[in-house]
């Protein structure tokens, strides 16, 4: 067998691993005894469109179409319907020849990695990250390379992102807003981004390209707007889940497209649908695709996850713990009051709360909070909190 992956299948992501002893912790003391803060799994329901819609599909729809197989790039009329949608809400400029239709942004992230890198190639990674990336980059035998945001504000650190780019880099990939800090990059930061791809490409002699991971384009907060980046950049993949704006994870119906303007465009699209093709990806799910058109645009209810973000920041303030404020996703990235975030973690499982030690995001010494939760749980927890920050004297 691979030994690789019978270690991936052995050892879960430090989110799943503590995600399932969340599980088994409720089982044993109640459900609302325990504090999980391990997963973005969205609490807030789908739009009523999406059930109304869904309905229309099964009670009008010929079961042979809705079931069958689409085209293996995803249905035409479904591809057409996101890029007039992008092109008329963005000004993307983007072609519907150009996008695959995936289940979910992994398979969008995987897709666009395997479709791009070639062993010895090197990705480089703003740090913090989600962990699966190292995973999805690391398969294709291409090397990671993590470089440090500003911990005062989680934005990119510029010099040091242009200093990382060598020769071997081919792919930038950038996730804003961000998980796990919230952070968002802002229109300057996005152009200064650009302008050092670009320069790097014309001194290299060899396309660098941009994967932006947006699976949380629509949950921003106060004044955030996220760039759409094919404007900015032309060597552009957008990978792209309605999960989180939809509030369906489990359905896992996402896409990535190649910009237009990307050179060699046609032959970056197939080498996606290449490695679709490869990877078993082909064919997202039927109904789910033909679900998109009429949700496009539609968002589930966020208010919640912005009035538990306001009491979760501001609580843990209180407690004297230190918070970088989040400016999109629905998630906290909180200082270790110990340089070890696993044994920080491991003390706050005492009082029953489920934090994600950061090691694994490439960023040590803090813990993520996932606060897509019920106002319920927050307000609950925050008793503990204040009990943990004591225990370390804050």
């Amino acid at each position: 067998m691979n030994e690789k992956m019978k270690k991936l299948g052995s050892h879960r992501s430090a989110i799943r691993e503590l995600f399932e002893y969340g599980k088994r912790r409720k089982a044993e003391i109640g459900a609302e005894n325990v504090f999980d803060f391990s997963i973005g799994n969205p609490s807030v329901p789908a739009p009523e469109a999406v059930k109304n819609e869904l309905i229309r599909l099964l009670e009008s729809t010929d079961p042979v179409a809705l079931h069958g197989y689409t085209s293996a790039q995803g249905d035409p009329g479904v591809r057409a319907a996101i890029a007039e949608y992008l092109n008329r809400t963005y000004g993307a400029g983007v072609d519907a020849n150009l996008i695959y239709l995936t289940a979910g942004a992994a398979a969008a992230l995987t897709c666009s990695l395997t479709a791009l890198l070639n062993p010895g190639d090197e990705v480089v990674l703003p740090a913090p990250f989600f962990p699966e990336y190292r995973v999805f980059v690391e398969r294709t035998g291409a090397k990671v390379v993590p470089v440090a945001c500003d911990p005062a504000t989680f934005q990119p650190d510029y010099a040091a992102l242009e200093a990382a780019i060598t020769a071997k880099t081919r792919v930038l990939l950038l996730n804003s807003p961000n998980n796990p800090t919230g952070a968002v990059i802002p229109e300057p930061g996005v152009q200064k981004i650009a302008q050092i791809l670009s320069a790097k490409q014309k001194q290299f002699g060899a396309p660098i390209y941009l994967i932006s991971d947006e699976p949380y384009r629509e949950l921003v907060w106060g004044n955030a707007a996220v760039p759409y980046l094919t404007r900015y950049y032309d060597n552009t993949l957008v990978c792209y889940s309605f999960s989180k704006s939809l509030s369906l994870p489990g359905e896992r119906i996402g896409y990535v497209l190649v910009s237009p303007k990307a050179e060699n465009a046609g032959d970056v699209y197939a080498a996606v649908c290449g490695a679709g093709r490869a990877l078993g990806f082909v064919c997202a799910p039927a109904l789910f695709q033909f679900l998109v058109p009429k949700c496009l645009g539609l968002t589930a209810d966020f208010s919640v996850y912005k009035k538990n973000r306001e009491l979760l920041t501001t609580g843990l303030r209180k407690c004297g713990f230190t918070v970088v404020e989040p400016d999109g996703a629905f998630y906290l990235f909180v200082k270790s009051p110990e340089p070890d975030a696993n044994a920080f973690a491991e003390r706050a499982k005492q009082a029953e709360l489920l934090l994600v030690p950061s090691d694994s995001f490439g960023c040590p010494g803090y813990v993520r909070v996932s606060y897509c939760v019920s106002t319920r749980q927050i307000e609950r927890s925050l008793p503990a909190f204040e009990k943990l920050a004591k225990s370390y004297g804050l």
